[in-house]
């Protein structure tokens, strides 16, 4: 069974959205990432170099719901999980992406949509690839 990592109620601010208001004006926006991985290794370790440097997860949401506009909530949470993917040797990445105050016409706290995937480059998962994707 794999262990977890969790980055939760991370706050950004970013122009993703459908209509023209929310591209121009942006809204706050918050993720939570949950990974799984072997922790094994950096719990008998105590090394950084054994495990995910959740600082280098932290920068990969940061930029990408800072920078690049979506239109929607489902499109940022899937090239959000396949970056984590891409960079990282884990076996699945949970993101939850919420869109705070969302310009309804009723009162809803957040928006919230949920994507998980798994980690399709097994060699990522085996060692046989530098695990920091370098």
């Amino acid at each position: 069974m794999p262990d977890t990592l969790r980055l939760t109620e991370m706050n950004f601010y970013g122009y993703h959205g459908v209509s023209s208001a929310e591209k121009e004006t942006g809204r706050q926006f918050q993720v939570d990432c949950e990974i799984e991985l072997d922790l094994s290794q950096p719990g008998h370790s105590d090394r950084l170099t054994d495990t995910v440097d959740y600082g280098e997860v932290y920068s990969i949401i940061k930029e990408t719901v800072e920078g690049k506009a979506f239109a929607l909530l489902e499109a940022l949470a899937s090239d959000l999980a396949q970056k984590i993917l891409d960079k990282f040797p884990i076996y699945r990445v949970t993101l939850r992406v919420r869109k705070l105050h969302p310009p309804l016409a009723g009162q809803v706290r957040h928006i919230e949509v949920e994507v998980t995937r798994e980690q399709g480059d097994t060699d990522k998962l085996t060692g046989t690839k530098n695990p920091q994707g370098s």
